[in-house]
């Protein structure tokens, strides 16, 4: 298999090395608290589970469906923009549906790169943001991860010393996996420059319903001219806790979101139709319920912060998505994340992703995500204060803690 191109251009997936920990502790029957995985266990709401089963019975369902989306789905997600961020989209021509917002962020990809182009993006940032775009021939000049100055910064340098000249830039606000928000200023800067230099923008902006501040997140849609050069990308997985649904979107500048649906006509003829109609339901009709699983998420995100600071790991607080960015305890900072993390699994039976699997810059954080009750982490807190307080850092043994009274 490596011999293959494009498989050769992936690194090791890092993540994978902690997985096999978690399968081999598991299978002698610990209890792993795993909060490594961005994989909500939350249930989706019984309504749209409910709407799913009804069109479901209907064999006229069940044939080939649109793969831009049926007209019902991109007409809610016009609304929900319209209500949600005051802006006005075409659902015909600036609205596609996509299979999850990693599908719809891949084969973006696909549509605009050519072997050798240049893009922008943050380091850390989610794998896809990079590695479609490597996948497709791509280069990735890496920006700093917090919306500021110095990403500004760090986009003139990259306009200025690369060649070819960058043909996109990549943002992720609310981050995964660092949290960090952006302001409607900052957007305003981002897309002024993309204009002045003909940069596309490609926005992830899939947490923008999981935040934990009065002022809920921008969309950069939002910002006089972006739909120029902008194309913003959401996803239902986490908002409306329907991961395993796969459904997403891509809205904005029309000639991007053409090309997208293009790629798309090749490639599938989109999702299930019940699930279509269920999400254009959920869309429609559940900003109460994603307002409760957004306080769901609020109440373990305090009780992470309170419980881990109290075992001796102090976790800044995010003020959005379902991840804290952590950094390593100043003992195991020269472990780094990844080693770190197998550490935890090994001898407090706690799973949390590396931070190098976000990119090299990551690598002394790692990131904890909010998928298990307060009760399971809290006793996730427990076995790290048991484990912090056998073991300094130093590298000495340390008793597991499936081996503990």
């Amino acid at each position: 298999m490596e011999d293959y191109y494009k498989i050769r251009r992936l690194p090791p997936y890092v993540f994978e090395e902690v997985n096999r920990l978690k399968a081999a502790a598991r299978a002698k029957g610990a209890d792993i608290i795993d909060l490594g995985m961005g994989n909500p266990d939350l249930p989706t709401p019984a309504f749209i589970v409910d709407k799913l089963c009804e069109v479901a019975r209907d064999p006229r369902a069940h044939r080939y469906s649109a793969s831009r989306g049926i007209n019902g789905l991109r007409k809610a997600q016009a609304a929900f923009y319209e209500r949600r961020f005051n802006v006005k989209l075409d659902p015909n021509r600036q609205v596609v549906a996509t299979l999850g917002s990693k599908e719809g962020f891949a084969n973006m990809a696909q549509a605009i790169t050519a072997p050798g182009d240049v893009i922008l993006c943050p380091n850390p940032t989610y794998p896809i943001h990079a590695f479609g775009f490597i996948m497709s021939g791509g280069t990735i000049r890496s920006l700093p991860a917090k919306p500021d100055e110095d990403f500004l910064r760090a986009m003139e340098r990259a306009v200025v010393h690369s060649i070819p000249k960058p043909i996109a830039v990549v943002l992720n606000f609310p981050g995964n996996p660092t949290a960090f928000t952006a302001t409607r200023e900052f957007y305003k800067d981002v897309v002024d420059f993309a204009k002045k230099h003909e940069i596309i923008v490609l926005s992830d902006l899939a947490y923008s319903e999981i935040y934990f501040d009065d002022v809920p997140p921008p969309s950069i849609l939002e910002v006089e001219g972006a739909m120029d050069v902008a194309v913003e990308f959401t996803s239902m997985s986490k908002s409306y806790s329907m991961p395993g649904w796969r459904i997403g979107f891509a809205v904005g500048n029309e000639r991007l979101c053409a090309a997208l649906g293009r790629v798309k006509s090749y490639l599938d003829y989109g999702a299930f139709t019940p699930v279509q109609v269920a999400a254009a339901t959920a869309i429609n009709q559940g900003d109460k319920a994603v307002a409760e699983i957004r306080q769901v998420y609020k109440k373990r995100r305090d009780v992470l912060v309170d419980s881990f600071g109290r075992a001796g790991w102090d976790v800044p607080p995010p003020p959005s998505t379902m991840f804290a960015w952590v950094p390593l305890p100043a003992a195991y900072k020269h472990m780094g994340s990844l080693e770190f993390s197998k550490l935890l699994v090994e001898e407090a039976d706690v799973a949390v992703a590396p931070g190098v699997g976000f990119g090299e810059h990551g690598d002394d954080h790692v990131r904890i995500a909010l998928v298990e009750n307060e009760h399971r982490i809290r006793q996730a807190a427990r076995n790290l204060k048991r484990f912090l307080a056998s073991d300094e850092g130093e590298g000495q043994k340390v008793v597991p803690m499936r081996a503990r009274a």
